[in-house]
């Protein structure tokens, strides 16, 4: 700080009593300063502006009384206004005054003045009352000096300075925007004025053109401030412009003293506008933090009605009649997984991040925790998204056990058709055959041959049996089954069952009259009847194989078309002894040829004991043998089908054996990075964001693997043994891996947002961190009641019932029983009371995020309803109640109107029109329990 210059030549005088004064004064209230120039005390012009200014200070005071002084070596001789003056400037009532006129009565009521004012704190050095009342000019001033220093100046602040040089820092603050202004000290650089009117300008730029003034032209610069602050600031004129311009060095106690009553007159008005910044702050965070409500309240409804209108579509369980219908829903199912529903994750994660930044600067700004409207929890949600996940997961199952079951409906049906066509090929024309009466006719040996043809037939019949149960136990599986065309079905069976009862009751009549006239015949052809026996079954055998060699097949593995190619291939290797079968009955046949030719039997060229001709086994044998190769074909292409299924599973394998190990690992990881990290909270958040990425990146894989899932489903390929991993369990470990990793950077996030709020060093925070993993021993993210105790303990806080006693750390499960060892009481209220704050809905964990909430408020500080109460009542001008004019008048018109419209009428019996409360209104910001 710059200081007044020497007189030319040193002084050569003896040190007055106002030497003592001045020194004694100043040491007092001020900092200590170079040695001050004691001759400059006598110069006339100093005392000159000393009396003007006290005398317009001392009348700015007094005339609040009905009264002023007009000389000030003279008006305060009789102590009688001085004591006014102290009584009005302190707001204290003094002794009671004597009202005698004679000096003893003066010099005690000087004394109760000065004494006062030693009451105060200051110390008088050399001021007697005899001086005051003797009227010492000196004295007086030096003692009016006195005063405006400890009532005026002292208790000036601004960054922990006080007196002059907090005076002195507010004015360079002020000024500091303004051009050719350089506050430096109390007296010089002031000469030019412009310091005067650029205070003036920065309060209330209204009342000077700060632009048109000039620095050469003082004179007007002063009169101008002069002029202006005794019209509009109510501050009384101190000085003469022509004084302080026509003096090297203005009186730097007269200036002070004009300044302090800028300083006074302004000091108002500051506050008024921290009060307003302060409330401002509070509107803007209730502001921001009603639309994050909002905002949660329409993504959690939008939600929940995408969830109620998914859940019935997946829960409906009507089944389609064809294969067509039940892939298309699959499809739809696919479509679903892979374009419907990845949004909606994404929207449920960042559903639960909101609210989870919401309720952290709810904390943070001392306002209650946030509670989503009924139904509309993030436990509402995570219950709805569990219904959803349960019904998808059944609904998936359903589709392939519905396909499954259409496929095996379409191949029994198919079955049904081609068997119940043969059987019926079979049948045609066998009851006009059995009602034939030919045997009427017959010869003995043609009655014989009736007989045993009737044979064969009852014989081909029972082959048949088997043929006609397993057409009926397939239209029994069709019903058991829900086949859609079980009517038609259960029809054609009853009709193929119905005819095959009469087959068997005209079997048994034609029977009954082939005996009966048995009797009457004897002979028969021993020949015919060996080719007709043994070629039935022969007959019957190239029927079943022909049968067997069109059968349709259906298999899921490579075993199972192995089985039927090994059933194959032991089918030909009989085809040898069959070829010999067959040659051995087209002998039998040549030999009864020969006979007929060789003895001229009239046997008209037929077998009367079989309908079946060489020629139609030799016909059959070929078909059989082209039939062969045909099977041979179908198995092949089956059994690559197969192969190619089984190529799908090991890739699917293969892949899933990586990927579920690696969303395992990444797990695993994420769960230890957010416990043992290491750095500032920054660097963690960057970590983890790399992590992010570097996980993000990995989803490629992902779709690769649910594009070999579809080719898969696509397969109808229902297992897979090289695996254990499904495509669901792929899916919801991503989904999990996706959410673990973004919840993880929020958590960051809302300590950087904490630390940042509460102004929570770095260092701090890792202790807090180091503090919670030491003790969260299974590395869950939680601790219990206990773990919650020690750690708190660990560092430093003290849980006891007497907030005085202090017992030092302990990092041990033990504390408690050492503690009473000592004589302390753990004080189980008060620790009950810290664990309903970081554990309201009682689960018996504390989270780190909680911690931290804790922590963060016991270690800084943050705005109170209490303080925003007082910020309303300055604005207010302390009244129990604040004006809609006055909140318009004092805050932005957005925030006025929030308040306005939020405010109740206030009804206390001072009441005005148009009064509002704003103590409720404080209170319902921060919730009752702040208060």
């Amino acid at each position: 700080m710059l200081h007044g210059g020497r007189n030319p030549a040193p002084s050569t005088r003896a040190p007055s009593i106002m030497d003592h004064y001045d020194s004694q004064q100043t040491n007092d209230y001020m900092q200590p300063e170079e040695d001050w120039d004691r001759d400059l005390l006598l110069d006339p012009a100093w005392e000159k502006q000393q009396r003007k200014t006290f005398t317009a200070w001392c009348n700015s005071h007094l005339r609040k009384a009905g009264t002023q002084i007009e000389n000030i070596e003279e008006d305060f001789r009789d102590g009688l206004k001085l004591m006014l003056l102290l009584e009005v400037i302190s707001g204290e009532r003094l002794a009671k005054p004597e009202r005698g006129k004679m000096r003893v009565h003066k010099i005690s009521n000087v004394n109760k003045a000065l004494d006062f004012i030693a009451s105060k704190g200051v110390k008088l050095v050399s001021i007697g009352a005899e001086e005051i009342v003797d009227g010492n000019v000196k004295m007086t001033l030096g003692m009016i000096w006195t005063i405006i220093l400890r009532f005026a100046i002292q208790d000036i602040s601004v960054e922990e300075t006080s007196a002059k040089e907090g005076l002195l820092l507010w004015c360079q603050r002020k000024t500091a925007p303004y051009k050719n202004v350089n506050i430096q000290n109390f007296h010089i650089s002031w000469k030019d004025g412009l310091g005067f009117c650029a205070l003036i300008h920065r309060h209330r730029p209204e009342l000077i053109d700060y632009g048109k003034l000039r620095k050469d032209d003082p004179l007007t610069n002063l009169n101008t401030a002069f002029d202006v602050a005794e019209k509009y600031l109510d501050i009384p004129k101190m000085l003469d412009a022509e004084d302080i311009v026509g003096t090297a060095r203005p009186d730097e106690k007269a200036i002070m003293t004009y300044v302090s009553s800028f300083y006074h007159a302004f000091s108002g008005a500051q506050k008024a506008e921290t009060a307003a910044n302060r409330i401002c702050k509070v509107l803007a965070v209730n502001q921001e933090n009603e639309q994050l409500m909002e905002d949660y309240e329409k993504l959690a409804s939008d939600l929940l009605e995408w969830i109620r209108r998914t859940i019935p579509w997946l829960e409906n369980r009507a089944p389609e009649n064809t294969m067509h219908a039940m892939q298309q829903k699959l499809e739809d199912f696919r479509d679903y997984r892979r374009l419907h529903k990845p949004p909606k994750v994404q929207e449920k994660c960042q559903l639960e991040i909101n609210f989870n930044t919401l309720q952290t600067k709810l904390r943070l700004s001392n306002r209650p925790a946030f509670m989503p409207s009924e139904g509309r929890m993030v436990s509402d949600i995570n219950n709805a998204w569990g219904c959803l996940e349960q019904a998808e997961k059944g609904y998936e199952e359903w589709l392939l056990n519905e396909i499954r079951r259409l496929e095996r409906l379409d191949h029994l049906a198919e079955k049904f058709r081609q068997k119940a066509s043969i059987h019926e090929a079979w049948t045609d024309g066998k009851e006009a055959m059995l009602r034939q009466k030919d045997y009427e006719t017959a010869t003995l040996s043609e009655i014989k041959a009736l007989l045993k043809k009737h044979e064969a037939f009852e014989s081909d019949l029972a082959a048949h049996q088997d043929r006609v149960e397993q057409i009926a136990a397939i239209a029994q599986e069709l019903n058991e089954l829900d086949y859609y065309d079980s009517p038609s079905v259960n029809a054609r069976c009853q009709k193929i069952c119905d005819q095959w009862d009469n087959l068997g009751a005209l079997t048994q009549k034609r029977r009954e009259a082939l005996e009966r006239t048995e009797k009457l015949l004897e002979t028969i052809d021993q020949l015919y009847l060996e080719y007709a026996k043994r070629a039935a079954p022969f007959n019957n055998w190239m029927e079943g194989a022909m049968e067997d060699l069109q059968d349709t097949f259906i298999v899921h593995t490579i075993e199972e078309i192995q089985g039927l190619t090994t059933a194959h291939e032991q089918f030909k290797a009989t085809l040898p002894d069959a070829d010999k079968e067959r040659l051995a009955i087209l002998g039998i046949h040549n030999e009864v040829s020969k006979i007929v030719q060789t003895y001229h039997v009239n046997m008209a060229g037929t077998n009367p004991y079989t309908t079946i001709t060489p020629q139609e086994i030799n016909g059959k044998w070929d078909h059989v043998r082209q039939l062969v190769p045909r099977r041979d074909q179908a198995l092949t292409e089956e059994h690559a089908r197969q192969q190619h299924n089984e190529r799908l599973r090991k890739q699917f394998g293969a892949q899933a054996n990586v990927i579920g190990p690696w969303i395992q690992t990444k797990m695993e990881e994420i769960g230890r990075i957010s416990i043992e990290m290491h750095g500032t909270l920054e660097d963690q958040l960057n970590h983890l964001r790399q992590y992010e990425k570097s996980i993000v990146n990995y989803k490629p894989k992902i779709d690769q693997l649910e594009g070999d899932h579809q080719l898969i489903q696509e397969a109808l390929i229902f297992d897979n043994k090289h695996t254990n991993y499904t495509m669901e369990h792929i899916r919801v470990g991503w989904e999990q891996l996706l959410t673990t990793i973004a919840r993880t950077i929020n958590e960051v996030e809302n300590q950087i947002l904490t630390r940042d709020a509460k102004g929570i060093s770095q260092e701090q925070m890792n202790e807090f961190r180091a503090s919670f993993n030491h003790f969260d021993r299974d590395h869950s993210g939680t601790l219990g009641p206990e773990e919650f105790k020690a750690c708190l303990i660990s560092l430093g806080y003290d849980i006891g019932n007497d907030p005085q006693k202090k017992t030092g750390m302990m990092d041990t499960d033990d504390f408690r029983a050492c503690l009473i060892s000592m004589g302390y009481n753990m004080g189980e209220a008060e620790f009950a009371r810290i664990m309903s704050i970081v554990d309201p809905n009682r689960l018996g964990v504390v989270t780190f995020q909680a911690f931290i909430d804790f922590m963060s408020r016991e270690t800084a500080d943050t705005d109170t309803a209490d303080q925003v109460m007082a910020s309303f009542k300055i604005l207010a001008g302390d009244k129990n109640y604040i004006t809609v004019d006055e909140l318009r008048r004092e805050l932005p018109p957005d925030q006025a109107e929030y308040c306005i419209a939020r405010m109740a009428p206030y009804t206390g019996p001072d009441a005005v029109p148009g009064a509002l409360d704003y103590m409720s209104f404080s209170t319902a910001l921060y919730g009752e329990s702040d208060l």
